[in-house]
């Protein structure tokens, strides 16, 4: 059973710190708070204050309660105080020798019985604990930023931590209502280790022209649903603070994805920190962020004048996608042909449609009248030949590439000089382009979302696509409410090649035991503020679709960190797929 404390030390009373007393003494433990000097202690004593403050503003604290809190807080420049404290947090900056030093010195000051944890968010825990006598009793306790509000808090467990320590760190945490993971000692424990390799992953892309800042960044919020966009996040982290986290990684795990990548370096050298310098990989003159110089290729508005490109757009498949774009342009005002494989394909993908169409108007997203003139645009075949007179023609099937390519070779031909071909699945652009023997009039439309208004699409560009195709999928999507990001023809585009690396890097951690996937997949959702965990994502999505993405980005970049996890390798070749199959990474009843 794990014990009951009552009296915590924090060292350190930088924001960390002092919102870690905060959150103690919130919680009616009484909290000896140190610092180096009388100065920082004050500093701290102010940061308590003007937290404790906005709360009683927000109506988060009644204002008796706020003093009572004050009131559990000792301020102290003298680290000789902490001698009652039964566990004593240490949040001083992130330098392994200072951290060394503190712990050297409490090793003298507390008690044998005294627990030792350090906020530490990259550093090695055990090689912390090492400049102690009993390292067995030193844990990590790392709280997220703002600790009053982020609730996860990962408990780190070296190979020498007692078992009764993890489990009172375990205890302490959820009593201060906040969701405890526990991890092994690893390099950026659960969430930094997966947050910043995507981070990282994103500026090499961003820094090699693959795609423009802003369309990178809604590439993942509408794409994924994440928060935030991977390089707002980072002006937002500091990329001081990024670029230190990423070397402590590479320090320890020599993974090449953890480098940082050099464009990072560079902006760090120049002064340009983020939100705190004002500039970043945007600037921040008002609360509202706008593009700054840089590499990658900048968006292009959205052209017009092709109305007449987009008078009649085919759509080749049956699946959701092609059901949704094919509703979406009719809705929109273009005649659609929509091709099926056979005739009974063609019926039953025409009813879906119906029945789509009668779901908007009862969601009052659609009028009757509309739903109406919609359905009467759309014209449903299994002839590919009648597509000849569109202008725009996207083939929004996911097979495979011999396949893909036998079409494009057919459209090719079928199709008026001048039309647009589009591929809407994940094969590659340039091998389509190639099939179809006119590759200058070949774009991709990687449809992420076709949702009107908050949906996504991918519009990859060759090397031999011509400027006015990139053009007529702009127009297009514009005309259909959709968010176009523009890309360069590569492995997984822009959300694929961040995500999937990252979905790898969670099954890699699992098995090789830092933490469970429960753990995991609360680390992301509690402190990283994804919708979803990796596991979570990763049954829903089918392991089998997951590891041939993740073999072709390997495929194409050879990049030992980007290899699929031997489990993820394991649980498809026995036929776990997640929950199409019950069983996954978890198992489903």
């Amino acid at each position: 059973m794990a014990r009951e404390i009552g009296t915590v030390g924090v060292v350190g009373l930088g924001t960390m710190g002092a919102g870690i007393a905060e959150v103690l003494a919130r919680h009616g433990l009484d909290v000896v708070a140190v610092d180096a000097d009388d100065a920082r202690v004050e500093h701290g004593r102010g940061l308590v204050e003007r937290s404790t403050s906005r709360a009683v503003a927000r109506g988060k604290l009644a204002g008796e309660d706020r003093q009572a809190l004050i009131g559990r807080i000792r301020f102290t420049a003298a680290l000789d105080d902490l001698a009652a404290a039964e566990l004593v947090v240490e949040a001083v900056p992130e330098r392994l020798d200072l951290k060394r030093e503190v712990f050297g010195r409490l090793d003298s000051v507390v008690a044998p019985t005294a627990i030792l944890a350090t906020n530490t968010s990259s550093l090695s825990v055990a090689e912390i604990a090492a400049a102690t006598r009993q390292p067995s009793r030193v844990v990590g306790l790392h709280f997220f930023n703002p600790a009053p509000v982020q609730r996860l808090v990962e408990v780190v467990r070296t190979v020498v931590t007692e078992p009764s320590v993890v489990e009172d760190a375990v205890a302490l945490a959820r009593r201060l209502g906040k969701l405890p993971v526990v991890v092994g000692d690893r390099a950026g424990f659960i969430a930094n280790a997966l947050l910043f390799g995507y981070l990282n992953n994103a500026v090499r892309m961003y820094e090699q022209g693959h795609v423009g800042r802003e369309d990178l960044d809604a590439a993942m919020t509408l794409g994924c649903g994440l928060p935030m966009g991977p390089l707002a996040l980072l002006d937002l982290i500091g990329l001081d603070t990024a670029l230190q986290i990423l070397e402590t990684m590479y320090g320890q795990s020599k993974d090449r994805l953890h480098a940082p990548a050099p464009l990072l370096r560079q902006m760090v050298a120049a002064g340009l920190l983020g939100r705190k310098s004002g500039r970043g990989f945007y600037r921040y003159a008002s609360d509202e962020p706008s593009p700054v110089a840089g590499n990658g290729a900048e968006p292009l508005a959205s052209p017009r004048g092709h109305s007449r490109s987009m008078r009649t757009v085919g759509v080749v498949g049956s699946g959701a996608k092609a059901m949704r774009l094919a509703q979406t342009a009719a809705v929109a005002g273009s005649d659609v042909v929509l091709v099926a494989s056979d005739a009974e394909q063609v019926v039953l993908v025409v009813e879906r449609i119906r029945r789509s169409l009668d779901k908007d108007v009862q969601a009052r997203l659609l009028a009757d009248e509309e739903r109406y003139a919609a359905f009467d645009r759309i014209r449903g075949t299994a002839r590919l030949g009648d597509v000849a007179d569109a202008g725009v023609v996207v083939a929004a099937v996911d097979e495979e590439p011999p396949a893909v390519r036998s079409l494009f070779e057919e459209l090719g031909r079928v199709c008026r000089p001048g039309a647009v071909l589009a591929t809407g699945g994940s094969a590659a652009v340039i091998e389509c382009a190639a099939a179809s023997g006119r590759p200058s009039d070949v774009v991709g439309m990687h449809v992420v979302d076709a949702s009107p208004g908050g949906g996504l699409v991918e519009v990859v560009s060759t090397v031999a696509t011509s400027a006015e195709a990139v053009a007529v999928a702009l127009a297009l999507c514009e005309r259909l409410g959709l968010r176009a990001v523009r890309c360069g023809d590569r492995a997984g585009f822009v959300v694929d090649a961040l995500l999937f690396p990252y979905l790898n890097d969670a099954a890699r951690m699992l098995s090789e035991g830092y933490a469970t996937a429960d753990d995991i997949d609360t680390a992301m959702v509690a402190g990283c503020g994804y919708p979803k965990g990796p596991f979570e994502v990763l049954d829903a999505m089918g392991l089998d679709v997951a590891l041939a993405t993740q073999r072709a980005l390997y495929a194409q970049s050879r990049e030992p960190g980007h290899a699929p996890a031997p489990l993820l390798e394991q649980l498809v070749a026995v036929g776990f797929l997640g929950t199409s199959t019950a069983r996954g990474f978890r198992t489903y009843a």
